[in-house]
């Protein structure tokens, strides 16, 4: 039978129904790993710091499956940094080898066949000669899945289609067929399509794969460097967002959900969700749905401009309204050509309300992408996900259906899929987490 087709969202019981979902992760992985950690000055810690290789640490093995190898895509600014180091610029990094990759499409700034010549990696015509190096059998430790960038269609709800779902498959394929599975990283939202996304989901769990995916922001830099303290209660919050509402906006959704994850209880869901457009922020500000105060906070640290965000808001932004399973809501105000950044605004209970900005650094080249490779690095050398698989999921469907929404008429939908429950990971963030090593820290235990 085929899957559902994305416009029956509204209506999506399956093929995970919310007690099928509950039976998945109610044995989700709580684990505990490296918060805080040394604090390395100076404009780019990368360079300071944390460098050094620790060549008593074995390099494990690992396949690439890329959309596209370019300057600067994310098999560039990932890939790159296991054959060149932290930094690309030849000096230290991780205790990785890449040994294959395959590429979806080669456009004319393709960097990978020159790139297999000087390495030494080989160059595969299928994913499946990718993991098993034209044998028979899996021969690498684990696996980077990475669908961004390249030539791809986009679907009526503004989705760019890459091949997420199909990478998966074909990955997972061969696993099965050779009775072996390795740890998977899919770099950004599973997916994009939520019904690819629960797909895909199902299917790591079948297997027993290792499996992580997401953004690079939920372990960048932060300016002001600011944190919720684990447990505390969450009174009220405020997104801002900025560029695309599907490229950026899983990105703002990622790193709202690191942050709110932390709040008391845990995470246990969104119940429903709203897109509505920012000709409303006057109102939701009126009726108290998006509170000023942190909306200011927000705007603030981001350098955006209140007066226009009131007055001149963006026609293709929008606001997205989240309403989580423990009464949270939390609107995000997505300004595309307002906004210079992405920020979280939160207000703990007894407490003053505090705004941190993600950043995203270029040099030196992209070192969040350094901080996100670590953590990938740590779940294959330990077969163990440095955190849940389980946030990426919650924020890819919630992405899904706030699309959804807009598209047909700002209709508010419930979302009883997405009461998705999980255990976070006191996981820490750049400059926090240590480069140097392994660390046991930064490998989470049952």
């Amino acid at each position: 039978m085929p899957e559902p087709s994305v416009s029956n969202l509204s209506n999506l019981r399956a093929p995970i129904t919310r007690r099928n979902w509950i039976a998945l992760t109610s044995g989700a992985i709580a684990m505990t790993a490296l918060h805080g950690g040394s604090n390395v000055n100076g404009n780019h810690p990368l360079a300071h710091a944390c460098l050094a290789s620790d060549d008593s640490i074995p390099k494990k093995k690992v396949a690439a499956v890329v959309t596209v190898y370019r300057k600067n895509s994310h098999a560039d600014v990932l890939v790159g940094k296991i054959l060149e180091g932290w930094q690309q610029d030849g000096g230290p990094g991780p205790a990785l080898e890449l040994v294959s990759l395959y590429v979806d499409q080669f456009p004319e700034e393709d960097l990978s066949v020159k790139l297999a010549e000087k390495h030494g990696f080989l160059m595969c015509k299928t994913i499946r000669e990718s993991i098993t190096l034209g044998g028979n059998d899996v021969a690498v430790d684990g696996v980077l899945s990475i669908g961004e960038h390249g030539d791809y269609p986009w679907n009526e709800f503004g989705q760019h289609l890459y091949p997420r779902k199909r990478f998966f498959e074909e990955i997972t394929d061969t696993f099965a067929s050779c009775k072996r599975v390795v740890p998977v990283f899919n770099d950004k939202n599973p997916g994009p399509e939520w019904v690819d996304a629960q797909w895909m989901y199902r299917r790591a769990k079948e297997l027993q794969v290792p499996w992580m995916a997401g953004s690079s922001l939920p372990v960048s830099f932060r300016s002001p460097d600011a944190n919720l303290k684990m447990g505390s209660k969450v009174e009220a919050c405020v997104g801002i967002g900025y560029s695309g509402l599907d490229i950026y906006g899983i990105h703002t959704l990622e790193f709202l959900q690191c942050i709110l994850e932390r709040r008391a209880g845990a995470e246990s869901g969104v119940r429903s969700v709203q897109a509505v457009p920012t000709t409303q922020i006057g109102r939701l500000l009126a009726e108290g749905i998006i509170d000023g105060n942190l909306m200011d906070l927000g705007l603030a640290v981001t350098n955006t401009d209140r007066t226009a965000v009131l007055e001149s808001p963006p026609s293709d932004g929008a606001v997205f309204l989240i309403d989580y399973k423990d009464g949270l809501m939390v609107p995000v105000l997505m300004l595309p050509g307002l906004a210079q950044g992405i920020a979280a605004a939160v207000k703990p209970a007894g407490e003053a309300g505090f705004a941190t900005r993600v950043e995203e650094r270029e040099k030196p080249y992209y070192p969040h992408f350094a901080y996100l490779l670590k953590g990938i690095e740590a779940m294959i050398h330990t077969d163990k996900p440095t955190y849940p698989v389980e946030r990426n999921m919650l924020t890819a469907g919630t992405l899904d259906q706030l699309l959804v929404s807009l598209r047909e008429g700002s209709r508010k939908i419930a979302t009883p899929d997405l009461e998705i429950a999980y255990q976070p990971t006191d996981y820490s963030y750049a400059p926090h987490l240590p480069l140097d090593g392994l660390h046991e820290e930064t490998a989470l235990k049952r």
